[in-house]
């Protein structure tokens, strides 16, 4: 290994270490989070009116992905979290959510969409999940934080990143879009309620809750995997933490309710085995081997 590249594969204490001194504080973007998006049940708030702005992001979705910019994409992203929160509120932890934030802001800097302003959040829910939406946002929940090591963490963050760089909701969403489904969801009555400030249109809850519980493209699951594993390891972590995390996922029994969501929406855990085997070869075998790293031992490290 050369000296570029000894010096980028450092392994985590470092990444950790790098991130405190490039990011913002963590906690203040969780702070600013929590005032943008209210965590309480959506369900038990009245709905929202349609407005001028919600409907023009919904027929930008219904034309072309390419025709939502940055600041678009980044308040759909915020709308979307804000349906993820609206079921289960972020874990009380600070030290673990400030954990979570620079370990995934670290990862995200390693990829191609730096500038984004990533957030990163542990869900206070004991299932085996994970969660991003567009502009920056990335969820696991504390389910996840009970069963991985620090690689598996980093591989999980970086396959979510992923999905966030590559735009994978936004056209999953114009799909729904041009499908006409908004209007079928409230047409059936799908109880839906309003999310912070009005910001969000019946349409787009719809479609965002639509989105969180059939999954995503079976092929995007499939190109953030491959990706993701690069980039974990390009960000100093184990590239086979994802591969761990896969086996958990394959070994689990499928009517056990903590991972039905995660299998339900995700394609077979042994395929994406054998199709992450096929595209990773020995090639990231160098960067492997790094000592397991306990979550709960890196808190008490902090």
């Amino acid at each position: 290994m050369n000296a570029t590249m000894r010096t980028f594969f450092t392994g985590a204490a470092f990444a950790l270490a790098a991130l405190s001194a490039q990011a913002q504080d963590p906690t203040r973007a969780l702070g600013d989070l929590l005032q943008r998006i209210n965590p309480g049940n959506l369900l038990n708030q009245p709905s929202a009116p349609r407005t001028p702005a919600t409907d023009d992001v919904l027929q930008m979705l219904s034309d072309s992905v390419d025709s939502i910019d940055e600041a678009k994409e980044i308040e759909i992203g915020r709308q979307l979290a804000s349906v993820l929160l609206g079921s289960k509120p972020l874990h009380a932890d600070a030290a673990l959510q400030r954990y979570v934030n620079r370990l995934g802001r670290w990862i995200a800097l390693q990829g191609p969409r730096p500038q984004l302003p990533w957030t990163f959040g542990v869900i206070d829910d004991p299932g085996f999940n994970a969660f991003a939406a567009p502009g920056g946002y990335v969820f696991v929940t504390k389910g996840v934080i009970d069963r991985v090591d620090e690689a598996e963490l980093a591989g999980i963050l970086a396959h979510e990143i992923t999905h966030v760089v590559e735009k994978h909701h936004l056209k999953a969403l114009a799909a729904k879009a041009r499908s006409g489904l908004a209007a079928q969801l409230l047409a059936s009555q799908v109880r839906t309620g309003n999310a912070v400030q009005g910001a969000i249109s019946q349409q787009m809850l719809a479609l965002g809750k639509n989105l969180y519980s059939s999954g995503l493209d079976q092929s995007d699951e499939f190109a953030s995997d491959r990706q993701g594993v690069a980039l974990a390891a390009r960000a100093g972590f184990d590239p086979y933490g994802l591969p761990a995390v896969l086996q958990q996922l394959r070994t689990a029994a499928p009517d056990n309710p903590l991972f039905t969501l995660t299998l339900g929406t995700h394609p077979p855990a042994q395929e994406r085995l054998e199709r992450l085997e096929l595209a990773m070869g020995q090639r990231l075998d160098a960067y492997s081997g790094k000592p397991s790293v306990a979550i709960p031992q890196r808190l008490r490290q902090r």
